[in-house]
This record gives C-alpha cells, sequence and structure tokens, in this order.
C-alpha cells in the first residue's frame, strides 16, 4: 500500500537506501519498541540527494503533494515506501505493516517552538524518520530522544543525530513519548508514517493541505 504521491518519472532506477544496512540497524522494547540504524542511505546517493532536496522554504513538515519530486529525492522516497523497508519494520517493531497506507511528509527547516515532547494519536501505528543532514553541532539541540515520560527531555534512554543516513523508528503506544531539544535552522528529515486505515491517510492528507494553504495565505 504504498502512497508515493507527485513521484517524478525521473526518479534514479538504483536504490537509494541501503536495506541491509537499515536490517542491520538494533532494536529495543523498553520504553517502546523503537529502532535505531545507520548508514541507511547509500553512499554513491548522497551528493545527489543534496541536489534533489524539495525546496521548501518555511519549518513544518510538508506533504510530498506540496513539492517537486525527483532524482535521487524520488529514488528515496520509492524506496522508503516500500514492501521491503515495510517488512523490515514489521521484523523490527513486531508489527504488520505492508497493507497499511503509508503517509511521508519533508521537512527542511525546524523553528524554535519544533520537537515538544509529545505521543502521537492512535492513527499512526508506527513511524520511521531518516535524516538528511550532511554535518550536525556537537551539541543535542536538534537530536531526535526516546523518551521515559513527558516529564523532561533528560530522562531519555536514546538520542539520535540528524545525520544523513541515521533512521529512527518506534511503534505508538500510550507512552511512546519522543521529541527533540530546541532548534532553529536547517534540519532535513523524511518522516514516514504507517496509518491505521485509508481514513486516516485521507483526513491527515486533507488537514496537511488546509495547514499549508493557511501557511502561505497569512505568511505562517
Amino acid at each position: 500500500m504504498a502512497a508515493v504521491e507527485n513521484l517524478s518519472p525521473d526518479a534514479v532506477a538504483e536504490p537509494v537506501l541501503d536495506l541491509e544496512a537499515f536490517r542491520r540497524g538494533q532494536s529495543w522494547a523498553e520504553p517502546y519498541p523503537h529502532l535505531l540504524s545507520e548508514g541507511v542511505v547509500r553512499e554513491e546517493c548522497k551528493a545527489a540527494l543534496v541536489r534533489d532536496f524539495p525546496d521548501i522554504p518555511k519549518p513544518g513538515f510538508f506533504p510530498l503533494s506540496e513539492m517537486k519530486v525527483t532524482g535521487a529525492f524520488a529514488g528515496l522516497i520509492r524506496d522508503f515506501e516500500s514492501d521491503a523497508f515495510a517488512a523490515i519494520v514489521e521484523e523490527k517493531l513486531g508489527l504488520v505493516l505492508r497493507d497499511k497506507p503509508r503517509l511521508t511528509t519533508v521537512r527542511k527547516w525546524s523553528a524554535l517552538k519544533d520537537g515538544r515532547i509529545h505521543n502521537d494519536g492512535q492513527s499512526k501505528i508506527a513511524t520511521v524518520l531518516i535524516y538528511l543532514n550532511e554535518e550536525w553541532s556537537g551539541s543535542s539541540d536538534g537530536n531526535f530522544r526516546v523518551l521515559r515520560s513527558n516529564e523532561s527531555f533528560d530522562d531519555y534512554v536514546r538520542e539520535a543525530p540528524p545525520l544523513t543516513g541515521i533512521a529512527i523508528g518506534f511503534r505508538r503506544t500510550d507512552a511512546s513519548w519522543h521529541g527533540h531539544l530546541p532548534f532553529e535552522g536547517e534540519r532535513r528529515v523524511v518522516q514516514l508514517a504507517y496509518l491505521a486505515s485509508q481514513e486516516d491517510f485521507d483526513r491527515k492528507t486533507k488537514r496537511g493541505r488546509t495547514s499549508l494553504f493557511l501557511k502561505k495565505l497569512f505568511g505562517g
């Protein structure tokens, strides 16, 4: 049930993601099922991904339908939304996902208000993020954290810097708290959410387009 929107016919033919590297990553059950992999983006594709990453002028996650998806970036989306990728997520998080709708959104810029501690709603079964930043500062600002509670960013079990090829994913539970310390600036990430139903996909897609329209209208 891959749902690649607006995919350009000139997507690169060769794989962009290294699925074996993704499979070799670790997974944990506590405080909720989550995974972490490195080297998920093939080395020979990194420069092309920098070139083909969509030109997104505002902070926030945006749907693929609102951007140009071409070249190496289109190849990444194809691999990310594939059944082969979903099968590895299933294995690591103990889920059945290949029959579930997939919603991919993209971020280029973060604002200081982004990344607050939160838990996803029940419409999301699992989420995987792949980061695409060539370099990152030595601080923890902007690093994804797997949290034990919603009380503090200090109460975490795992942290992932948003460097190219790092993938972090998790199963949605009633306590799957996560977020990142405040960061303002360029922070490239592609997020794939496996949703509970087609109705959830349609609703989130409509809501995302409405939000984008309002941002354009009012300059948010």
